[in-house]
């Protein structure tokens, strides 16, 4: 297969934007003379600048119509189409904007505007929500202690970002997996540094993102965070960097009012500054999140605990990097990959300060 101007069509979430890098990189490895656009949601434009993967960025807002984005697209003139998200919507853009080769997994509604409908892979672990009844019953079937339980070998190829590596191999890539990748320059490293005053000496930068967009069964309870960034303070003298959208600024007030001295970054900072600031930090403690994935692609070690999600799906960085901790407890019913819990968040419940503690400062020691 042969293209000149290629579109991809990006997704519609930061975690899951970072997933597709490999998947750009090994395009952009196949085709290496294409011009390569990729088709984005606004809030992820900041995002791309200077990415290996991507000659150019088109946006769309929130609103924008099906034929303005059609109209946007057909003037370019490409010959070939990536359709990395499963929704009908993300086909019927790239069929209205006259793309002669349309290539994405075949789904229900949208079959029709792609020119090639690629079955799933191999592989392919679909993330389906348990139900209430579910849970309960795998709750009362449970043999044993379900506290830092020891936990199954972890499924490489189950990892999202083997989905959109797939879709790439479909034009000839390279589906062996590579580390998500980001880019920030040096200079806005510098520049963010001096805004937000992060130039605290010799002492440690340590990130504490507390949200998470998902909903809350993805959220290690706060009390524990608190308890754990200040047994990691009193061992480390570090200074924390709070982070989060403006949805998590309540939140992150309140634990940075008992941390002392902390820096409360959320809600204040753009996109391409959260990279930077992520940047500074030696560590990450974080929920299953956006800025998970993006420290991890900046190479920034992650200590994650996870609840409702499942780190062999979505975890940080490449599938098994031994650098980043995913941390969960046995719970039954866990991955549920619901929003809210509908029991007592045992999953979440069952990680204990101590074994964030413990994880956080051996991979701050690692890094030494």
């Amino acid at each position: 297969m042969s293209a000149n101007r290629i579109l991809v069509r990006g997704v519609n979430w930061l975690g899951d934007a970072v997933m597709t890098t490999p998947a750009l990189l090994r395009l952009r490895a196949r085709f290496p003379a294409a011009h390569i656009t990729l088709l984005t949601p606004e809030k992820l434009r900041d995002l791309w600048p200077k990415h290996p993967g991507v000659n150019e960025v088109i946006s769309f807002t929130a609103g924008e119509g099906l034929f303005s984005i059609g109209r946007t697209l057909r003037e370019k003139k490409f010959d070939l189409a990536l359709v990395l998200p499963n929704s009908p919507r993300s086909a019927l853009e790239v069929w209205l904007a006259h793309i002669p080769q349309r290539v994405g997994y075949a789904r229900p509604w949208r079959n029709w505007f792609l020119t090639q409908a690629i079955p799933a892979r191999p592989g392919h672990v679909t993330m389906r929500k348990r139900s209430v009844v579910e849970i309960k019953q795998l709750i009362a079937s449970a043999p044993g202690p379900t506290l830092d339980s020891k936990l199954p070998t972890p499924v490489l190829l189950a990892h999202q970002i083997h989905e959109y590596l797939h879709l790439a191999a479909m034009l000839g890539a390279n589906p062996e997996p590579l580390p998500p990748c980001l880019t920030v320059s040096p200079e806005e490293i510098a520049e963010t540094g001096k805004k937000f005053s992060l130039a605290v000496g010799a002492r440690l930068i340590f990130g504490l993102n507390p949200g998470a967009e998902y909903g809350p069964a993805k959220r290690w309870p706060t009390e524990r965070f608190i308890a754990a960034a200040r047994e990691i303070q009193k061992r480390t003298n570090c200074v924390w960097v709070i982070l989060g959208g403006k949805n998590d600024a309540e939140l992150a007030a309140a634990i940075a009012s008992r941390l002392p001295p902390a820096l409360n970054l959320a809600g204040q900072t753009s996109l391409r500054e959260l990279l930077a600031v992520l940047s500074h930090c030696r560590v990450l403690l974080t929920n299953d999140s956006g800025p998970m994935h993006v420290a991890a692609a900046l190479g920034v070690p992650v200590v994650v605990p996870f609840g409702s999600t499942s780190p062999e799906l979505t975890g940080p960085g490449l599938p098994g990097d031994p650098q980043h901790r995913c941390l969960r407890s046995a719970a039954p019913c866990a991955p549920c990959f619901r929003r809210v819990c509908p029991i007592d968040l045992r999953c979440l419940n069952g990680i204990s300060v101590a074994k964030v503690v413990s994880a956080v400062l051996e991979i701050s020691a690692a890094r030494q």
